[in-house]
């Protein structure tokens, strides 16, 4: 099969299984591009950063980023028409043939029964990104290996996080918190790392 086909194969598989937005599918996101040899995972996380940071969704960025990584402009193309297909067609569904769908007690035990789940799936990758940024920890029984730039950088976001909502009653603009840790990132892991 060529890498066209694949991309697009791969993206739509993730498309169609992921529930919770685009936060919940990167962690079948980051298990096909590992696993395929696609990205490596320090690789995967960068990519993270990056869709993070650049306007659009992140499930679409990461697609695209690694569709051009890997087939160039028609790799980029198949894998983000393959990551959003499924939801194009299943929201069309809905809109054309279902209605009002959330007025139906088995819809909403559906739903609130995936709640959880997807919460979990998110709460598992954060807490895979944490490992993986700040302790190198790709894997169970990894060797720790702690990086005080990071967990520094962690720290003055997490506080920059919870100040601004204990005194503003509001969240940080996630702009800004990417832009406050780009510039640590400049600062302090030249002279930490």
């Amino acid at each position: 099969m060529n890498i066209y086909w694949m991309l697009f194969l791969t993206f739509l598989e993730i498309g169609a299984v992921s529930f919770g937005g685009g936060y919940g599918m990167i962690a079948l996101m980051n298990e096909k591009a590992v696993g395929y040899g696609w990205l490596t995972n320090d690789q995967f996380l960068n990519m993270i950063a990056v869709s993070e940071s650049t306007p659009g969704p992140i499930a679409v960025n990461i697609a695209t980023f690694v569709g051009a990584s890997e087939g160039g402009l028609l790799g980029a193309l198949c894998a983000t028409l393959g990551i959003v297909l499924p939801s194009f067609i299943i929201i069309l569904l809905i809109a054309a043939l279902v209605g009002n769908l959330l007025k139906y007690a088995g819809v909403n035990a559906v739903i609130n029964g995936m709640k959880p789940a997807v919460t979990g799936i998110i709460f598992a990758t954060a807490l895979t990104m944490f490992t993986t940024a700040v302790f190198a920890v790709e894997k169970v029984g990894d060797k720790l290996e702690f990086s005080l730039a990071k967990s520094i950088i962690f720290v003055v976001v997490a506080v920059c996080c919870l100040g601004y909502k204990k005194i503003f009653k509001k969240q940080i603009n996630p702009i800004l918190l990417i832009l406050i840790s780009a510039c640590l990132g400049m600062v302090i892991c030249p002279f930490l790392s």
